[in-house]
């Protein structure tokens, strides 16, 4: 019998809606769902935005390495090999797209799972949903860019407490810290975030990768350069078709037709 593939995709009018696709394990991630994320992000193709989602009750519990790191002889040069070569790249996929990406929770996103809700640009979570590093409380540390990501998303102190409590963040305090970007009900999220995507999708798709290149390199540089990077990209962008658009709808003061180019 073939084994369900580890990631649905599914192209909905501009936006590709990615699923992880293990339900019975709450989408537990073995190494190579993580490929599977990297595969898709590289055959992105001409869609104008990125939806993730679980599939069932919810996001991501985490890395499933129990019949790969865990039984190995030497589990920490497997648990290196693992990041490394699957997951590390997986969430650079999300990071580096030329597109915006949208996540949706609902249910867990820990550990792995929880970087990789936040690796997108906007997320929104569900009432049902938590997020969670436990690693302290098995004596492994934060991985998949957490150390990097929630520091710079809710600043030292809360990244601190998430890190060493191990304990889970509720969606209304994940929202209240400024770690996501809005909180639904349950019923409403696959709508709400669909949305969201959606309207990404509709937007000036060249400047909107631009600006969300702009926001990781800013966070490593100082004033001068982003001033430099900044006035780079306006050059570039003021080339594109959609900024024409877009100059022209406002100056007719009308709603622009961006087409992504």
């Amino acid at each position: 019998m073939t084994k369900p593939a580890m990631i649905l995709t599914e192209r909905r009018g501009d936006v590709l809606v990615l699923t992880l696709n293990r339900p019975d394990r709450l989408n537990a991630a073995p190494p190579a769902m993580f490929e599977a994320i990297t595969a898709a992000f590289a055959d992105v193709g001409t869609a104008r935005a990125v939806l993730i989602k679980g599939a069932g009750r919810a996001f991501c519990s985490g890395a499933d390495v129990g019949a790969g790191a865990l039984a190995s002889d030497d589990p920490g040069a497997a648990t290196h090999a693992a990041l490394t070569q699957s997951y590390n790249p997986g969430i650079l996929a999300v990071a580096e797209a030329r597109v915006p990406v949208v996540s949706a929770v609902r249910g867990p996103a820990a550990g792995i799972g929880c970087s990789l809700a936040l690796a997108a640009d906007l997320c929104v979570a569900s009432d049902t949903a938590y997020f969670l590093q436990a690693f302290v409380n098995i004596g492994l540390v934060p991985d998949g860019g957490a150390s990097w990501l929630l520091p710079r998303l809710i600043g030292r102190a809360r990244a601190a407490e998430m890190m060493l409590l191990g304990e889970r963040v509720l969606a209304a305090k994940a929202l209240d810290w400024g770690m996501i970007h809005r909180l639904v009900a349950d019923i409403d999220l696959d709508a709400a975030a669909f949305g969201l995507a959606e309207r990404l999708a509709a937007g000036p798709t060249v400047a909107l990768g631009a600006i969300r290149r702009g926001l990781h390199a800013a966070l490593e540089s100082d004033l001068a350069t982003a001033l430099a990077r900044e006035a780079e990209d306006q050059r570039a962008m003021r080339g594109t078709a959609d900024a024409v658009e877009g100059g022209s709808a406002f100056l007719q003061k009308r709603a622009p037709a961006f087409k992504g180019a």
